[in-house]
């Protein structure tokens, strides 16, 4: 057993798996042999049951031509040759056992013609076809599955297969247990599922054994050296993937998902379809404390189909995703504003691709042009208009407020002031919930952005109710988007850490960017104008929890084979984010996950007298007074950790 247990530990067997496939004449060659010594042992049962010399009848050579000829005749007429002995499978059975029961049944009907209908001698004994029928079935069925079970015991027993478990004992689960059971290519090898409390207990399941989830099967997976555990995506939503997974992730339990036909729609992308029977390794945006929230866009199509829809920020990671969303509607056209050359040519050829009937406009702008924006408008009219471009770095806003002001300030003003002149309908601006309480540059810039567009829809509606309707939205940090922290710990992760995070308890509101896409197509539709839209985000997540568990998904041990490092606060941020002003209360929407803030309200004559005053320093580039104009239009926005602490008024 010993020697057996190192030889399979050798490459000789994976070397077997992976030899090519027998050509078909080959198979051909090796049935009818398989079918010759069926016939052999059919005439010795039958010999010895009958007690006949069998000499008598023809020659024992020609009625195993004869058998041979007429069995290949069948085995052609029935394609038993055409299929890979190793994937035989029910059909290949059923191919077999029609060849042969139709060679016996043949040849017994010739049979019995020529010895009653021609009163000659018969060339064989009927009760001999019949065993050979019967033989003939049982050896042929044998050789397919022996050769199926060798290879699936070499392929199953290789050093290069994994052994895993499978979380969830209903249809997903089982689909999944199936393909990698059929699967001899696959890596992965089931040996067992694992029950939850959602899921009905039982002893075995497709010949594997059942676990329920406890510590005790932690010291099983660790005995039996089972360090994979698969998850369908169905079965992702059912649970809490950060609680009801941590006693794998802490235990250093790799973690794998596939998308299995069950798991398909037809609304989805080919992306999606691709991925289809593929094990991979799940991703941090999976472990969200909160299930993913889907919001309907029922209504969205009423507002864009058919509609000029402009993007600005358009190959950003928010804007990419809108253009993405919109392009589901039919709108008219999609016009696609962005100061970055390479990204915005990569997401319009790609857009093109998968949308070859609609029309996509890239235009290399800057909001921050006045003359440039007021161009596009006048050339294209857009109907609806999604404001993605700003600065949105903390640090380094906190550096240039001068900068902040023209891009997040200046640049929503010029993007608003030509939706009035140019009559769209609608104009949804991509806020932050740093805005709220604002505790640096950036969350400010976008706090004061919101008081402009929202005063202008105020001013505007009054003398003209069907003004461009200003529709804000405020939601957390974007998980994967350009410049977040995931992106970030990644690298840090690949190139072997330290994982650098600013304070052990600082928390931050995460969302996926399909949902912050989703959010923003809804509110385009909920508003009526003036009003900010906020998310239901759930819990926040501790960012040193965040960087433990992607330090984990990627294979190693926190703090032993990658370290985590605390750096201290950043000028300008907080320990944790608030979505909404203390003095701001919430109201709900049409959709549960959508709250509407009531905000304090600005006169646009008033205020934009001051917002101007801000922007002309900005461009002279005169820092502190440009802050300090900021906490005067501001008052709640009180520095942290910052040079403008100074300005703050005690």
């Amino acid at each position: 057993m010993k020697k057996l247990n190192e030889l399979k530990k050798t490459d000789l067997f994976s070397h077997w798996v992976n030899i090519g496939y027998l050509p078909r004449w080959g198979v051909l060659l090796l049935d009818l042999f398989i079918a010759l010594i069926a016939f052999v042992v059919s005439y010795l049962i039958g010999d010895s049951i009958v007690g006949y010399d069998l000499n008598v009848r023809m020659p024992l050579w020609e009625q195993m031509g004869l058998v041979l000829a007429t069995q290949c005749l069948f085995f052609w007429v029935f394609h038993t040759y055409s299929g890979i002995l190793r994937y035989s499978t029910f059909v290949d059975t059923l191919k077999v056992t029609f060849s042969v029961g139709a060679t016996g049944l043949l040849l017994i009907a010739i049979n019995l013609v020529i010895k009653y209908a021609l009163q000659h001698t018969a060339p064989f004994l009927t009760s001999i076809l019949l065993i050979y029928i019967f033989v003939g079935i049982t050896l042929l069925f044998a050789w397919r599955v022996s050769i199926k079970t060798i290879f699936e015991y070499i392929s199953h027993h290789s050093d290069s297969v994994q052994k895993v478990l499978i979380y969830g004992t209903k249809s997903a689960g089982l689909s999944i247990a199936k393909m990698l059971q059929s699967n001899m290519e696959s890596h992965y090898r089931p040996v067992g599922f694992v029950a939850d409390s959602k899921d009905n207990m039982h002893h075995n399941l497709l010949g594997l054994k059942v676990y329920p989830l406890n510590n005790d099967l932690i010291a099983l997976m660790k005995k039996q050296k089972i360090s994979n555990l698969i998850i369908s995506p169905l079965k992702m939503k059912e649970i809490n993937p950060l609680q009801d997974l941590s006693i794998f992730i802490e235990n250093n339990i790799r973690i794998l998902t596939t998308p299995y036909f069950t798991d398909y729609s037809p609304s989805q992308d080919e992306n999606v379809l691709q991925k289809i029977g593929r094990i991979e390794s799940i991703q941090v945006e999976d472990l969200l404390e909160r299930p993913t929230i889907h919001i309907t866009t029922n209504h969205v199509e009423a507002i864009l189909a058919n509609k000029v829809v402009l993007v600005t920020g358009g190959a950003g990671s928010i804007g990419s995703e809108i253009v993405r969303q919109v392009a589901k509607f039919t709108p008219k056209a999609i016009i696609l504003m962005e100061i970055a050359e390479s990204p915005l040519h990569d997401l319009t050829v790609d857009l093109r691709r998968k949308h070859p009937n609609l029309q996509f406009v890239p235009i290399i702008a800057d909001v921050r042009d006045a003359g440039m924006v007021e161009k596009m408008f006048e050339e294209y009219h857009p109907t609806v208009i999604f404001h993605a471009a700003a600065y949105k770095h903390v640090p380094l806003m906190e550096d240039f407020p001068t900068q902040a002001i023209i891009a997040n300030v200046l640049g929503t003003k010029n993007m608003a002031d030509m939706a009035i002149k140019y009559n769209a309908e609608r104009f949804v601006m991509i806020s932050t919930d740093k805005a709220v309480n604002p505790t640096n540059v950036m969350g400010a810039s976008k706090r004061i952005a919101e008081i402009y567009v929202q005063s202008l829809f105020l001013k505007q509606s009054k003398s003209n109710p069907n003004c461009t309707k200003f529709i804000t939205t405020r939601f957390g940090n974007v998980l994967g988007s350009n410049g977040s922290v995931v992106p970030f710990f990644k690298k840090q992760i690949a190139e072997g850490g330290p994982v650098t995070v600013t304070h052990p308890d600082i928390i931050r509101y995460f969302m996926t960017i399909p949902e912050a896409s989703c959010l923003v197509l809804e509110a385009a539709t909920l508003g009526n104008g003036g009003e900010i839209f906020c998310f239901d985000m759930g819990h926040p997540v501790r960012i040193a929890d965040l960087a433990k568990n992607m330090i984990r998904l990627a294979g190693y041990v926190p703090g032993k084979d990658i370290e985590i490092t605390y750096t201290g606060l950043r000028p300008g941020e907080k320990l944790y984010e608030e979505l909404l002003n203390q003095k701001e209360i919430t109201l709900p929407t049409s959709n549960e996950k959508i709250l509407v803030a009531k905000v304090r309200e600005y006169d646009f004559d008033t205020v934009s007298v001051s917002i101007q005053a801000l922007i002309e320093d900005a461009k002279q580039g005169k820092v502190f007074p440009v802050v300090q104009k900021m906490k005067d239009i501001v008052p709640e926005f009180k520095s942290k950790n910052s040079v403008y602490e100074q300005l703050d008024k005690n």
